[in-house]
Parts: C-alpha cells; sequence; structure tokens
C-alpha cells in the first residue's frame, strides 16, 4: 500500500493521502477562522461564542424564552455543559431561568435586558468580523459550494450519529 493508495481497516476505506491532505487543511482553517472569530467577539462585547449562541437563540425565540433542554438541542451543547454556561451567564446578568409552567421539573431560559443590550451590542461588530473573515475571502460560487459542503456534512452526521 502506497501513501496515495486507499487501504482497508475493518471493511472500512480509509482516506487518501490527498483526501487527507484537504482534511486537515479543512480542519486548521476552520479552528483558525473560529479563534480568530472568537477573539474579535469577546474583544468587542466581552461576550463568548458560547454566550453568543445562546443569546441569538433565545432572541430568536418565542418570547425570548426557551426551555433549557430545547435550547440544549438548538444550540448542540449537552445539556450539562450547557447548565454550567448558563450559571455564568445568569450571573452576569444576560439571562435569567425559571420554573417552566408547563413540564414538570422542566426549566425555561430567559433573556434578560441586560442580554438583549449585550446582544445587540454585539452583533453588528460580529457581522463584519464574519463579512470579512469569511464573505470577503470566498467568491459567490464558493459560498454556495460552502453552504453545500455545511449541509451534507450535517446530513452526514444526522445519519452517522453521535456513535
Amino acid at each position: 500500500m502506497t501513501d496515495t493508495t486507499p487501504g482497508r481497516r475493518g471493511g472500512r476505506q480509509l482516506p487518501t493521502a490527498e483526501e487527507l491532505r484537504i482534511w486537515r487543511d479543512f480542519i486548521e482553517t476552520t479552528a483558525a477562522l473560529s479563534s480568530r472569530l472568537e477573539s474579535r467577539l469577546q474583544g468587542d462585547s466581552a461576550l463568548s461564542t458560547g454566550d453568543y449562541a445562546v443569546l441569538l437563540a433565545l432572541s430568536e425565540a418565542q418570547g425570548q424564552a426557551m426551555r433549557s433542554s430545547e435550547l440544549a438541542s438548538h444550540i448542540g451543547w449537552e445539556r450539562s455543559r450547557l447548565s454550567h454556561h448558563l450559571g455564568r451567564m445568569e450571573r452576569r446578568g444576560l439571562i435569567r431561568r425559571q420554573e417552566c409552567a408547563t413540564v414538570p421539573r422542566g426549566a425555561e431560559v430567559l433573556l434578560t435586558k441586560v442580554g438583549a443590550d449585550a446582544f445587540a451590542g454585539a452583533t453588528y461588530p460580529h457581522l463584519r468580523a464574519i463579512r470579512e473573515l469569511f464573505v470577503d475571502a470566498l467568491t459567490p460560487d464558493q459560498i454556495v459550494a460552502a453552504g453545500e459542503i455545511a449541509a451534507a456534512l450535517r446530513a452526514r452526521l444526522d445519519v452517522v450519529g453521535k456513535g
């Protein structure tokens, strides 16, 4: 087997050297882009990308509130991770938690005025950074292709599951 010949392990074909090169480039670039966006967001607003994801979800939710389990699912986090993060956000006044009136033992997360103001103040600089670091780096056709790639990867993850 050469470095460009797909190998077999457990009946599955392994990536070729070229596929691995592209994979690494994709992962390293995505990590660098995420890191740069996180740094910009933190510097511009003192919000983390986790804070921003929670505030975005709540700002778009009916009544600016969501059940804790629904919020975790919506942003793709484990419930324990979300619970710890919400505790930190609650101490900063960005959100508030209360018992859910419709679900026994359920918790509801509500966007506060402080959180809504922080989100509003962070949005324009964050969108400007997305434009500069992502959108402006690509042609319109590449933007479409990036969307198609993201959709294909998401669909594959949904089929394969969390195994």
